[in-house]
């Protein structure tokens, strides 16, 4: 079964819009006309009958009566015909007018005929069919001459003589189109609308092909370039093209892509160093346990403290994978309380104190005496602190120097780890927080650790609204500062 596509999908939907829009106009536009053009004929109607007020109150006063209309109907036609009014003053002279075999009448002994007002002439061609659709009724509004179709929608204007309503002038109102004139002009327009109408879905549907190539081309682009990636070619690009919103989605796309072939690389690497760690504290193990099956190596104190130190190791290395993926996802517990940072730092450096001493490293401690609270987890800031300094512990020289430093910095509080020789590349400080990250690249077990350490204590800086960031050290090392938020104001140190 054939689905469209969606340039079909939105090819019909502005074409049928535009259908649906242009026969809309077209039978407003034929309503609007029909209506309008109706009330300009009645409007024409209107205006000849009150021209024709006047003179029928003159006729009227002249002749005493409507006589001349009742007893000779073409008189009603003469006067309404062009130039009818001009000939009707003979009739109000005293003449009612003969026409064809139309019998004479004496004019009546009436007042003389009353001057006609001054106003405008009325029309004096009838293209319109006006004449037709005219009546004369008498004061009680019984039919005299004209049209004898009145009906109750028809329109009646009195003609007064001194205030007085002696008779009434009806019209007949258009209802439809009759003349043969009007009906051409109808049938013009409603042709126009049409041709208008035609034109104008050609237009849309030319609109409609343009728009769907034009949208729908960077669209493609991207649907080619999203099944690619779902099949794993990460190297997948797509051309931006334009600056509006799909050139956007377009640039996101080439983002999304790029981050997903970092995160496919990260994946591979992790895996790789995961399965690195894990394999050397285990080839130890082994070795140690087969030569001690063997006979090779005997089971000493010695040989115990080897296998628990290579045991040690291996435990380390998988709670600290498991605390890291606990801090991915926001599951590293923490029981907040106001906690002194210097005593927590005093009582972390302690233990380092010996083991730094053992390798020659001089230990500055610029601490202040007062305490100074922050709100944290004294476990996981203790974890935080001894992971730094089990850092500079493994990379630094012997013989060199740890200076610890505290103070307030403005809303916080700000601890510095300066240790000397050997640096770090400045290309390298910002990837020291990445998992597995070691500046080595000999993966030398004897100096460096996982390389998690600085990677839980970033996500446990982190989770105390503090950050934790590298540079180079003034030493000649580096120096790790952690910045914590201070809840309160508390004195300058």
């Amino acid at each position: 079964m054939f689905k469209p596509g969606i340039t079909a999908k939105l090819f019909l939907a502005i074409l049928t819009s535009s259908v649906l829009v242009a026969m809309a106009m077209g039978m407003a536009s034929r309503l609007t006309f029909n209506r309008g053009f109706l009330g300009y004929l009645n409007d024409q109607g209107i205006e000849r009958m009150e021209a024709l007020l006047p003179a029928l109150g003159s006729t009227w006063q002249a002749q005493g009566g409507w006589h001349c209309f009742r007893d000779n109907p073409r008189q009603w036609f003469r006067l309404l015909r062009p130039g009818g009014l001009s000939r009707n003053q003979a009739a109000t002279d005293g003449d009612c007018g003969s026409d064809d075999g139309d019998r004479d009448r004496a004019p009546s002994s009436a007042s003389p005929p009353t001057p006609r007002p001054p106003g405008p002439p009325p029309p004096q061609s009838d293209l319109t069919g006006v004449n037709l659709r005219l009546a004369l009724l008498d004061e009680q509004r019984q039919f005299i001459a004209g049209n004898s179709q009145v009906g109750a929608d028809a329109l009646f204007r009195p003609v007064q003589v001194d205030g007085r309503t002696i008779g009434w002038v009806a019209l007949v109102p258009f209802q439809n189109v009759s003349t043969a004139a009007a009906h051409r002009f109808a049938q013009q327009q409603l042709w126009a609308s049409w041709v208008i109408g035609a034109l104008a879905i050609l237009l849309a549907a030319l609109v409609a092909v343009l728009l769907a190539r034009v949208f729908l081309a960077p669209l493609k682009r991207i649907a080619r370039g999203t099944h690619a990636l779902a099949a794993g070619h990460y190297d997948e690009r797509v051309e931006a093209g334009s600056g509006d919103e799909l050139g956007q989605l377009a640039e996101d796309f080439n983002r999304l892509a790029h981050a997903l072939k970092q995160n496919e690389k990260m994946r591979r690497a992790f895996m790789a160093d995961v399965s690195h760690e894990l394999r050397t504290p285990l080839s130890v193990l082994r070795g140690e346990l087969e030569a001690l099956e063997d006979g090779v190596r005997a089971l000493t104190p010695e040989s115990i403290r080897s296998l628990q130190a290579e045991t040690a190791i291996l435990g380390k290395l998988v709670n600290d994978l498991y605390e890291l993926s606990l801090a991915d996802v926001g599951a590293l517990s923490y029981r907040m309380s106001d906690s002194d940072v210097i005593e927590v730092l005093r009582d972390a450096v302690h233990p380092y104190r010996e083991r730094l001493a053992q390798h020659d490293i001089a230990l500055e401690l610029h601490l202040p005496d007062e305490p100074v609270m922050v709100l944290a987890d004294e476990g996981r800031l203790g974890q935080l602190l001894g992971n730094l300094l089990e850092n500079s512990l493994r990379y630094t020289d012997s013989g060199g120097r740890l200076r610890l430093e505290a103070r307030i910095d403005g809303k916080e509080l700000l601890l510095q780890f300066d240790d000397s020789a050997p640096g770090v590349a400045a290309d390298a400080l910002p990837k020291l927080f990445d998992r597995f990250y070691r500046v080595e690249t000999s993966r030398n077990r004897a100096t460096g650790g996982a390389g998690l350490g600085l990677a839980i204590s970033a996500k446990i800086a982190e989770a105390h609204g503090g950050s934790l960031t590298a540079a180079a050290s003034p030493l000649g090392g580096l120096r790790l500062s952690l910045r914590l938020r201070l809840p309160l104001a508390v004195p300058g140190i």
